[in-house]
């Protein structure tokens, strides 16, 4: 059985790193001080971090880089985001005099929960290690740091689009774009890598997605992510025919009005597409610390703990109506 030696309850806490959390409010960084790096390098460990990070995270990049986000203070002190979804209003009215009363509506507001467990990946080495690579004047490798974050973030990139069969606490569940309840759906007329899809098939496929969140009320703008095994045959030319100039099917679809972009997600299993309108109200990255490296000790400081660590946590939403602005096709 494993030893439990950091541990916060309602009867105290116990070990160094519990103790350094909770005296400093949950400020990560007390885990980045009094360690046995150097400055130069926790920066190459940190820039690695944000490189590997941002190769990795296609759609949560997406978010990110458009302000799709909702950030919280003190993410390691909050466990569930509380947040309110509303009713519409019934349509206005139009007379000569405006005499005539209106409907009188009252928007409704319910509470909703979105639990804000920590992604985080673990490795170590001992200080044998550091010190003979400071001695022989060469830069610590990265490459432990590197493997750990890109286990995060793979781990955060199939959390958004594929969701996890449902990670439920504290009175709400994690969804991602192919599991929500309330996304919209469509069937593609045939899977895109088969010889039935023509260009026109896939735009036709496309122009549906598109009709499907116009009906649940989102407009756009829109991203289209596809699996690997649709990237390559959206390469192929949209239509033989002398007018169409050669054009890939991919570029046909970034014509359709509002279609800002066609992406490849690793993470979505085949013969799956997804297309998500880039705004707030449906979708979010909730974020309650960015992907960073904390580091403890044990052994009398002879091995050096490392764990990259993140709180970010998509938010697919919908309307008290169940409209919402994703739609999975398959």
């Amino acid at each position: 059985m494993d030893a439990i030696t950091d541990v916060i309850t309602n009867q105290g806490i116990t070990g160094n790193v519990a103790s350094r959390l909770l005296n400093s409010g949950f400020n990560v960084n007390a885990l980045r001080t009094n360690t046995l790096l150097r400055k130069d390098e926790w920066k190459a460990m940190d820039d690695t971090v944000v490189q590997i990070s941002r190769d990795r995270l296609v759609g949560a990049n997406d978010l990110v880089s458009r302000g799709l986000v909702f950030n919280i203070t003190n993410g390691l002190g909050t466990t569930v985001l509380e947040y309110e979804d509303l009713s519409d209003m019934s349509a206005a009215e139009m007379d000569m005099t405006a005499v005539k009363r209106s409907a009188s509506d009252a928007v409704k507001y319910a509470m909703n929960y979105l639990p804000l467990p920590i992604i985080h990946k673990d490795f170590s080495f001992n200080i044998r290690r550091l010190e003979a690579s400071r001695k022989l004047g060469m830069a610590l490798d990265m490459t432990q740091t590197a493997i750990a974050t890109t286990k995060c973030a793979e781990f955060l990139e199939t959390l958004l689009f594929v969701g996890t069969g449902g990670i439920t606490y504290g009175g709400g569940t994690i969804y991602g774009y192919m599991n929500h309840p309330n996304r919209c759906t469509a069937s593609l007329t045939a899977n895109w890598d088969d010889s039935a899809a023509t260009g026109a098939v896939v735009i036709q496929d496309v122009l549906t997605m598109k009709q499907a969140a116009i009906d649940a009320k989102h407009y756009g703008p829109w991203i289209l992510y596809i699996p690997t095994n649709f990237d390559a045959p959206l390469d192929d030319e949209y239509s033989t025919a002398n007018w169409s100039g050669g054009k890939t099917i991919r570029a046909r679809i970034k014509e359709i009005e509002g279609v800002e972009d066609v992406k490849v997600s690793d993470k979505l299993t085949n013969d799956n597409v997804i297309l998500a309108e880039m705004r707030q109200e449906s979708v979010r990255m909730v974020i309650g610390l960015q992907p960073t490296v904390v580091e403890w000790n044990t052994e009398g400081g002879m091995v050096s703990h490392f764990k990259v660590m993140e709180i970010m946590v998509p938010q697919i939403r919908a309307d008290q109506d169940g409209n919402c602005g994703i739609v999975h096709a398959s």
